[in-house]
């Protein structure tokens, strides 16, 4: 009898451990490429992650800090992220194989249209810098290597009849490396594209003794889109956005976008956007931009990359016309 009973509870046990096994072999590690501490990306990625964790059942997601869209790109391509945040303008060039990937060409798809970025060109008061053409022979920093915002601000750059090499000393910063140099007097002004408010221009407005100046570049449009497509639109970022902001200002403006490789599981993309979608509240609450998270902003007009039929299937049962 007592044989017996061991036998019963080993096989009991072993069940258990095999049952436990399947779990654990069930289990998916989704990595979320977001950008640097100083913007949107990360703290938005790791909202996300936190909600594909608690909503979504055998999804263990983590945010890393990355360079932003450009690094988040190759990750996706060589399979060390499943997940990542992008700017389309970004995302063509990868998607083509073109600029920055022309070696290695992402077969990248489109998850969810985000929110727009903001073309934040930063200086403060006393640097002599009111215009674009005023940026000629100052200390500037385009963004760091591997983010989008190097990528467009490039462009700008260009639009604006400048020369990145020749007619400015140029850094290659952060957000918050670039707050942190303007502070120190080591850059004169600063490039940055990110949704609103970005901490990091926000710590800059908020020091004390400091005049926020930014620059606009919405009459820059035109041009850009005259050379790279249409992957451009004028916004604003209203006056008050940032502390003493006076004045609207008038900025060029990009799409964000979630990326993924084509590689993913139809189920697996259609299980993120809708978890995504159905817990937008609790996104809100970690960035006023996920207010942005909208069926009728899931438009092809707003991505010029492929859409996962994964995502897209969600997104049409919703209505969102593809």
């Amino acid at each position: 009898m007592f044989k017996r009973h061991r036998l019963v509870l080993g096989a009991l046990a072993l069940g258990a451990v095999l049952a436990t096994g399947a779990a654990l072999a069930q289990q998916m590690n989704i990595a979320i490429a977001t950008g640097g501490t100083g913007g949107v990306y990360y703290p938005m990625g790791g909202g996300m992650a936190n909600v594909l964790s608690k909503h979504l059942p055998g999804v263990q997601a983590t945010a890393r800090v990355t360079g932003g869209s450009v690094a988040n790109l190759q990750l996706i391509g060589s399979g060390q992220s499943e997940v990542g945040f992008s700017m389309v303008d970004a995302a063509l060039d990868a998607f083509k194989g073109e600029q920055k990937f022309k070696d290695h060409k992402v077969d990248v798809r489109t998850l969810m249209v985000l929110y727009p970025n903001r073309m934040h060109v930063v200086t403060v008061d006393g640097r002599g810098i009111k215009t674009m053409a005023d940026l000629k022979g100052k200390r500037v920093s385009t963004g760091s290597p591997g983010s989008a915002t190097e990528v467009m601000a490039f462009r700008v750059i260009e639009a604006a009849g400048l020369d990145k090499d020749k007619d400015m000393k140029r850094e290659r910063l952060g957000a918050a490396e670039s707050t942190n140099a303007i502070k120190d007097g080591k850059i004169d002004a600063y490039f940055w594209v990110g949704g609103l408010p970005t901490s990091a221009v926000t710590d800059l407005a908020a020091t004390p003794g400091t005049k926020l100046v930014l620059i606009d570049t919405a009459d820059l449009v035109p041009k850009m889109n005259a050379k790279y497509g249409k992957l451009y639109s004028t916004g604003v970022i209203p006056a008050k956005t940032y502390p003493g902001q006076d004045t609207d200002n008038k900025v060029s403006v990009v799409q964000n976008i979630l990326v993924a490789n084509a590689s993913m599981p139809d189920k697996v993309a259609y299980d993120i956007v809708k978890t995504i979608m159905e817990q937008k509240k609790e996104l809100v609450l970690v960035h006023s931009e996920a207010k942005s998270f909208d069926i009728a902003n899931q438009t092809d007009d707003n991505t010029p990359i492929p859409w996962h039929p994964g995502a897209a299937k969600y997104f049409k049962e919703h209505g969102a016309k593809l």
